[in-house]
């Protein structure tokens, strides 16, 4: 007999519980990578929007300048200026600003009240429909291009919509991936996880970047097709908690009369649970009981008397606004992020343009170079993540990245004028560093906070923390690349000076956490900390 290959070995050297966990985390990271991909346009198609005539000009006169010479695909317009309107005039940064703060701020506004609502529906609905929603609205502001629509409000309404609608997305996702994963080594789990926000960055870039100089309008068409796909994909696959497995196999393998249904109370998210107690031998608790019982998986049927369904005598109620503010920690790392994302977002929207006129390349050149602050961001991400579970400090981590940030910034700004090749290490640099933060309080710190030992086991406030501390977040991504519109006019040092403001001020926010954090006795690295996954 043939051995068995290692490979082959290794696949089955995962147990039930394990691959649900592994294709949990899969769905999830491609369900945000769709939200990303379908963000990122609006920063590639900017130049677009409005180029420079004169170059324009030059390049249709060595051409040849015969209409029959060029090619079809290159527009549908034959306007003689070569910018799209509205944004063919002087305030065209203040314009595209105004769209991307339109988004933004519906965003933030509508975070508050999506974890809320969010935490009392069922999170693979909800999320759902508004993946489809968003879908939507994306290739509407598509549409714009191909039936030559030239009115503001109507692309600033496309995106107001767009922006409440996306809010369902990031509460439900990390609602999700938490309820899989223990704090055990969540540190880790999420920044490689939370890397689906720089893939995402850099698959809409390449997306829109090829469809940019010839048709704009596929560069938000295309990216709306692939978060509506998504969001049929969640519909049919999505599983919100490991119970809703336990539930589903003790109704299809007991034996008829052998198991009692639980009715008359309401579960987490809206679904009614059933929890799983074996009754022979020795009991198990939720962490160490598996998904799916071992006999069970082994013969297709339940021993009789082996399982029964308990009914939670006190389910608790979701938590309220004010409650999740009241948990410590909440607060100040909500403040950090409105001014960590600040940063970050202005990069995302305004970085393609910048180099684009710093660098003298054309839309498809800079949306590509721009896609490796994202890079550099995923790496960053992720160590920022180790780093904290390894010391068991989330805000000095995030302190200390934020102190570097700062003046890797200014030498961004210096260094980007003297060739591609410092241009590519420094953002990648300043990417790591900008976004590790970032990702580490949207994630672990989030997670953290919602399953805070002043909630008494209480799961039902993962969803408000989580939408709390990023819609404020959401609110300095509002005020960002709309600061970043007004002070390009005068240059973009300024722009520069702005982000470097932000990335102190977020330092600031968190300095009563690291002196706290510093100066415990009980600190210890996270990893050792045994809590249960909820």
């Amino acid at each position: 007999m043939a051995p068995i290959p290692p490979g082959v070995r290794f696949l089955f050297s995962f147990n039930k519980d394990q691959w649900y966990r592994a294709f949990t985390f899969i769905l999830t990271f491609l369900l945000y990578t769709s939200f990303h991909l379908s963000r990122k346009p609006i920063s590639i198609v900017k130049s677009e929007l409005h180029k420079n005539c004169s170059m324009a000009s030059e390049l249709a006169t060595a051409s040849g300048g015969g209409a029959s010479q060029l090619p079809a695909l290159i527009s549908l317009h034959t306007d003689m200026d070569c910018s799209w309107k509205p944004f063919d005039k002087n305030n065209y940064k203040q314009l595209l600003g105004a769209m991307d703060y339109s988004f933004l701020f519906a965003y933030a506004i509508g975070m508050y009240l999506s974890g809320i609502i969010g935490e009392r529906l069922p999170i693979r609905l909800y999320l759902t429909v508004g993946m489809l929603c968003s879908g939507l609205f994306t290739c509407l502001f598509g549409l714009g291009y191909i039936y030559n629509i030239h009115s503001l409000a109507f692309y600033v309404s496309v995106q107001v919509a767009n922006g409440l609608v996306q809010t369902t997305g990031w509460p439900s996702v990390v609602t999700c991936i938490s309820n899989w994963f223990g704090k055990g080594r969540r540190g880790l789990v999420m920044g490689v996880w939370n890397s689906h926000t720089s893939v995402g960055n850099i698959l809409g870039s390449l997306i829109a970047g090829s469809y940019v100089s010839s048709n704009w309008g596929m560069s938000f068409i295309v990216p709306g097709i692939i978060i509506a796909a998504m969001g049929v994909v969640c519909f049919f696959f999505l599983i919100e908690h490991p119970n809703d497995l336990k539930t589903m196999h003790a109704q299809s393998s007991s034996p008829v009369g052998r198991q009692t249904a639980c009715t008359g109370w309401s579960g987490v998210n809206g679904h009614k649970d059933m929890y799983l107690q074996f009754t022979q031998g020795s009991t198990k608790g939720g962490d160490e009981e598996p998904l799916l019982g071992r006999e069970t998986a082994a013969s297709g049927r339940v021993p009789l008397q082996q399982v029964v369904v308990v009914k939670s005598e006190s389910e608790p109620s979701a938590i309220s606004f004010m409650g999740a503010l009241r948990i410590p920690g909440v607060i100040e790392f909500s403040l950090s992020l409105l001014f960590a994302k600040l940063v970050s977002y202005t990069f995302l929207f305004w970085l393609p343009l910048y180099i684009t006129k710093a660098a003298h390349l054309d839309a498809k050149k800079a949306g590509d170079l721009s896609t490796l602050f994202d890079v550099g961001g995923i790496v960053g991400g992720i160590l920022a993540g180790v780093i904290s579970d390894k010391l068991g400090k989330r805000a000095t981590t995030c302190a200390v990245m934020l102190l570097l940030a700062a003046p890797t910034l200014y030498g961004f700004s210096m260094i980007s004028q003297f060739g591609l090749g410092p241009t590519v290490a420094m953002l990648l640099v300043c990417g790591g560093l900008v976004n590790g933060p970032y990702a580490l309080i949207t994630t672990a710190v989030s997670a953290d906070l919602g399953t805070h030992k002043s909630l008494k086991g209480n799961a039902r406030a993962l969803s408000t923390v989580t939408a709390i501390i990023d819609g404020t977040g959401s609110v300095g991504a509002a005020v960002g690349p709309l600061l970043a519109g007004v002070l390009s006019a005068g240059g973009w040092d300024q722009v520069f000076y702005m982000l470097m403001t932000a990335d102190f001020l977020a330092l600031l926010f968190l300095l009563r956490l690291v002196k706290k954090e510093l100066t415990s006795s009980k600190s210890r690295p996270i990893s050792t900390v045994e809590l249960k996954e909820h």
